[in-house]
């Protein structure tokens, strides 16, 4: 799929369903926050949520006082509602409209966090360029929490279809600058009250 193509994809899903309705939806993220607790990052430590969306894991990072927070998405109207959601708020947080597999960091981060991007890349071209902004943003030593379908998850999601990984597998994918941490698998209720099985991964940059 072309960077435009993913660009109206997701921003007609956005603008058609309420936040609640998206099958990813999360009132709170537990996982993730739990893994990147486990990293133990400063509270000023720069943090990127890729394919953040709409997603409420920016407002939880805010209430424990981290305090440089940025959200990277192609859907300009799911980062739109999540501004609106946070009001005032937003304005602590760095907001990017942009496709990751094109994007070039002006910076560096020390965690990296990604629930269900990767797993769309069903192209080794766009597995490599995503590959190539995780070096180019994560400073070593950063962490990388980067969450799938596991491989006895769903084989589509909102009409296109996805790659499944263990985390040895995504470790294996993301190569050897990477050393896998930990893995954890939930098992997520959609609104629709379906089982998605997802694999949280927590890897280092060497």
């Amino acid at each position: 799929m072309m960077s435009r193509e993913r660009e109206k994809h997701w921003d007609k899903v956005y603008s058609a369903r309420a936040e609640n309705e998206v099958s990813w939806f999360q009132a709170k993220p537990a996982i993730s926050l739990d893994l990147i607790a486990k990293s133990g990052v400063a509270k000023y430590a720069r943090i990127i949520d890729i394919g953040g969306g709409a997603s409420r894991l920016v407002d939880l990072l805010l209430e424990e006082s981290f305090s440089d927070v940025t959200v990277l998405d192609v859907a300009t109207a799911a980062l739109d509602r999540a501004k609106t959601r946070l009001g005032s708020r937003a304005a602590a947080v760095n907001w990017i409209v942009a496709d990751v597999t094109l994007w070039q960091p002006a910076g560096r981060y020390r965690l990296w966090h990604d629930r269900a991007v990767f797993h769309f890349l069903i192209e080794a071209k766009d597995r490599a360029a995503y590959r190539q902004a995780l070096l180019a943003a994560l400073e070593p030593g950063g962490f990388a929490i980067i969450a799938t379908f596991a491989p006895d998850g769903p084989e589509r999601c909102s009409g296109l279809p996805v790659m499944r990984y263990s985390g040895a597998s995504l470790a294996g994918e993301l190569g050897g600058e990477f050393r896998l941490l930990e893995t954890v698998i939930e098992d997520h209720r959609t609104p629709k009250g379906a089982t998605q099985r997802f694999q949280f991964s927590r890897l280092q940059r060497n």
